[in-house]
């Protein structure tokens, strides 16, 4: 993946059209999309996909970034992801397949159709076109091992850390583990205090 700038490469009708659409995206982004302004580099588009509930990425942040050649908007862009999935159409090096960025490709598309693109793969993998033949494989033959390897990658590399260091899974654990158990534990303590008071007066009574 080349983190060259193309800036020069691009005319300035391109970066404008490229610049104003980026911002749009940025003012009102896609559901589950956060899309980032690069100042200094108007080819630099980058954003992040949230993980699609009902799949094995849900919980996922996943940071992509675009490379607009020199003949964009004519030619598509390259897409890759920079946080690391398991995905039968995502490389080892991160780069995505899918066929808007290839045959499918339109000029008038834009970078918008890309991201919604993307985010849709997570969703309905192709495993036809598998640049990681093992997740294709998997998808096919055993979906319930893509989905664990899936989701485990997921959790190693792209759950958000909160501000005490921990992944999102950590953090429920702890939660789960932490006041939620001292509240249980306080009932049981409620309860047992409650046993000994109907214990007690039973024997008052017997007396």
């Amino acid at each position: 993946m080349s983190g060259v700038s193309n800036v020069e490469n691009l005319s300035p009708q391109v970066l404008r059209q490229v610049w104003k659409e980026v911002t749009e995206l940025a003012r009102e982004p896609p559901e589950g999309i956060k899309v980032f302004l690069n100042e200094d580099d108007t080819s630099d588009v980058q954003a992040t996909i949230e993980g699609p509930d009902g799949t094995p990425y849900i919980g996922g942040l996943f940071r992509m970034k675009l490379v607009l050649g020199k003949d964009f908007p004519a030619c598509p862009p390259k897409a890759y992801f920079l946080t690391k999935i398991f995905h039968p159409n995502v490389s080892s090096t991160g780069e995505i397949c899918v066929n808007v960025l290839k045959r499918d490709w339109k000029a008038e598309l834009g970078i918008r159709h890309v991201l919604l693109t993307v985010k849709c793969l997570l969703i309905h993998p192709n495993p036809e076109s598998a640049l990681n033949e093992e997740a294709g494989r998997l998808l096919l033959e055993a979906y319930e091992d893509y989905a664990q390897h899936a989701r485990l990658i997921t959790e190693i590399h792209a759950m958000p850390a909160g501000p005490n260091g921990l992944s999102k899974l950590d953090q429920q654990a702890a939660t789960a583990d932490g006041p939620s158990a001292k509240k249980h534990a306080g009932d049981k303590d409620k309860k047992q205090m409650g046993k000994k008071k109907v214990d007690k007066k039973r024997a008052l009574k017997r007396l």
